[in-house]
């Protein structure tokens, strides 16, 4: 591809702006083309570190982790700089905790500044991944305060062009050292060519595995290529929607052929109903479950699943959704392989599952894309659900001492801690533990039920609960959970 031609320009000339910003619209390969620049700078000496967002894991969409993780790995890297970072953290150790502006200056510039015989690039993909209430990107904002004293380093960030993240790139203080690439506005002529190879060989293997003759013809590469309207993910899905474990990829073609072709295509108009990306998600979610009538039960159900997957905030195997909503794992996995061609769904059970896109979950919590009512995901009437089951698989499991631990024992002292956490605490009790405030404060739904839970949890259950936070590690997230339960709390009580 030429950008990557382009980008491996920039990443050796130091002449060149010292921040590259990658912006385009979901499923145009921000992520892929950042993988691969990441790739060949690994493989050439030249990688200082890396971050790659991600909303599906709460350790990946938390700005205050950029930072350290990047310092980390800079220091693993490089021996000058381990040198001067490993002083300044004896010196503030709770760095991690400290203002964005602090960790900035303390975990990347000092050390930077000192070793000036490091060049190297640093990569952040999806930035508008990662959670911030600002409007303006917050991390955009520090950097441009120090990305003109730091020597010999570059900033290879890519993300979406959210409004906050524009407008931080745009500041005064960034935009004279940053370098702008809009994915989406490249020659469709391009990025066409491209697709369009990568749908040749993909199709090409699936008519050779299952013996198609002639299979795909011309007619079909085109048409799919057309489709695509300069999306990968388009392309990508449409491949894993054809590689079905039932139906031919013959008969998974004709499905989306025959689906009603879109009329208008995003990354050329504001999405609508019918974008290319819509129409695709719609025909697979039908074609998943097609059952020739409506059954008001197997549709909860079905939402119950797809919420969970789309809403956790880490993911988890099939296994531990079904014993978060409260159902048998069999019934979970009945209802998520129709779905492979949406989500990451390892043949290990005990594999987490995950949207494979994001494009995916903007669809079907989208009132406005997504117009089947049997599909649509409202997310505050799901928060209120996962709510509602951490509380209840709190209430039910938690009780004091549950992992039998010696009195007054330190849990560094506890040799065999570990397995008393795997015997003891499945991975929805962790998920329960650990996130049940992230669930709780994007409720919108009549919270009578909620409170009534809450009441149960916090008079019988609280302190169980902090021993198991304890164990895993996990107080200081809880620390700043409880903080945004008791705004919520009085929110909710005031109102």
């Amino acid at each position: 591809m030429a950008i990557l031609d382009e980008i491996e320009s920039w990443t050796r000339d130091f002449d060149k702006s010292p921040v590259y910003w990658l912006n385009g619209l979901a499923g145009t390969g921000k992520s892929a083309i950042a993988q691969t620049t990441a790739k060949r700078l690994l493989a050439d000496g030249r990688l200082g570190a890396s971050f790659f967002c991600s909303r599906d894991f709460k350790n990946r969409s938390d700005l205050h982790l950029i930072f350290p993780t990047l310092s980390f790995q800079l220091a693993c890297r490089y021996p000058g700089f381990r040198s001067v970072l490993i002083p300044l953290l004896q010196l503030n150790p709770d760095i991690k905790s400290e203002t964005l502006c602090n960790q900035m200056e303390t975990l990347i510039v000092t050390p930077l500044r000192e070793q000036k015989d490091i060049s190297a690039v640093i990569v952040i993909d999806a930035l508008d991944e990662c959670t911030d209430d600002e409007p303006q990107s917050t991390i955009l904002s520090v950097m441009g305060r120090f990305i003109g004293k730091i020597p010999n380093i570059k900033f290879f960030i890519t993300g979406r062009p959210e409004p906050r993240i524009q407008s931080g790139f745009h500041l005064k203080l960034l935009r004279p050292y940053t370098e702008i690439f809009i994915l989406h506005t490249v020659d469709h002529l391009i990025v066409n060519t491209d697709i369009q190879q990568f749908l040749e060989v993909q199709l090409s293997e699936l008519g050779q595995q299952y013996q198609l003759t002639g299979w795909p013809t011309d007619k079909h590469v085109n048409l799919l290529c057309q489709r695509a309207a300069g999306l990968f993910v388009y392309a990508v899905a449409t491949i894993k929607f054809l590689d079905h474990p039932v139906f031919t990829p013959k008969e998974q073609l004709d499905k989306i052929i025959n689906f009603p072709e879109p009329t208008t295509y995003e990354g050329t108009t504001k999405l609508k109903n019918k974008t290319t990306l819509d129409s695709l998600y719609t025909a697979i979610l039908q074609t998943a479950f097609d059952f020739g009538g409506e059954d008001p039960e197997l549709n909860f159900r079905i939402q119950s699943i797809i919420s969970a997957v789309i809403l956790l905030v880490n993911p988890l195997s099939p296994s531990a959704v079904a014993e978060l909503i409260g159902l048998e794992t069999l019934q979970v996995k009945k209802v998520l392989t129709p779905l492979q061609s949406l989500l990451v769904l390892g043949e290990d059970p005990s594999c987490p599952v995950k949207p494979f896109h994001k494009s995916f979950p903007d669809f079907i919590t989208d009132p406005y894309r997504c117009l089947n009512q049997m599909f649509y995901i409202s997310p505050e009437a799901h928060h209120h659900k996962l709510i509602i089951n951490c509380l209840r698989l709190m209430n039910d499991a938690l009780k004091p001492n549950l992992l039998s631990l010696p009195e007054c024992a330190l849990n560094k002292e506890v040799k065999d801690l570990q397995d008393r956490i795997n015997v003891h605490i499945s991975p929805a009790l962790e998920y329960a533990c650990k996130f049940w405030y992230d669930h709780l404060t994007k409720t919108g739904e009549d919270i009578a039920q909620v409170l009534d839970a809450l009441d149960v949890f916090l008079k019988k259950k609280f302190l169980p609960w902090l021993e198991i936070i304890s164990v895993l590690g996990a107080t200081r997230d809880a620390v700043v959970g409880l903080k945004r339960f008791i705004l919520w709390l009085n929110e909710v009580c005031l109102y």
